[in-house]
């Protein structure tokens, strides 16, 4: 059986399987810039995407730990933001590569009618990003960590610009965490003194009655921890 198929438009297909294979920063802007109008209804509703919600309602479950803004990692169309922003998190940024899921992200409104981040930041995750030391009380991310482009060494730029006691909640494909260095990398992070308290939460990436049946029991591991310094 075929991946499900997302029809962006009449000449462009992309599914799934597209996503997994992202493998240089061009690529990822190429695609979701072609994706991001249709993301939504193509993949978060038609396909029943619900990781998003799991990695936000890890975050909430800290919300009163969190001291300052929080950083969406990712941000995509801002899925994860407006459950955050519903959730009673009031300061949300955003940073993502793709400049026209960013202008998706930008309307996205709370329930109460405001905005869902207070800055939207187009970026790179692979290089330096233009945000000062320790300024952020939280992270979270959803989806991010599931192509081969980003790999672990992008956690030392989030860990950079996270405060003393940020809380985190950062999603990386099951598959992904074993085979790319995860592990390994969180565990030396621990030793070194970087984060605590690390914990993984294992969630489906999709539900049960997903209609892409190739990726039905696709996993991710909800990172959680705490930036020391």
């Amino acid at each position: 059986m075929l991946s499900w198929q997302v029809n962006v438009n009449k000449h462009t297909v992309i599914n799934v399987d597209d996503a997994y294979s992202v493998e240089k920063p061009e690529d990822c802007i190429r695609l979701y810039d072609k994706w991001a109008k249709t993301y939504d209804q193509d993949f978060v509703e038609r396909v029943h995407y619900m990781q998003f919600r799991q990695v936000a309602e890890q975050l909430l479950l800290r919300k009163d730990e969190i001291v300052g803004p929080v950083l969406d990692v990712g941000c995509g169309t801002g899925v994860v933001g407006i459950c955050l922003r519903d959730g009673g998190v009031a300061e949300i940024d955003g940073i993502d590569i793709s400049g026209e899921m960013l202008e998706v992200a930008r309307q996205k409104k709370s329930a109460a009618g405001e905005a869902a981040y207070r800055n939207l930041i187009q970026a790179d995750l692979t290089q330096s990003i233009d945000i000062a030391d320790d300024h952020y009380g939280g992270l979270v991310s959803a989806g991010t960590f599931t192509h081969g482009h980003l790999g672990p060494d992008s956690l030392d730029e989030l860990w950079r610009v996270a405060a003393p006691g940020a809380q985190c909640a950062l999603t990386v494909r099951a598959t992904h965490y074993k085979n790319a260095g995860f592990s390994d990398k969180l565990a030396g992070d621990v030793d070194a003194g970087l984060i605590s308290g690390l914990e993984l939460v294992e969630v489906n990436i999709y539900a049960d009655d997903t209609p892409d049946r190739d990726h039905a029991e696709d996993t991710a591991c909800i990172v959680v921890c705490q930036v020391v310094g």
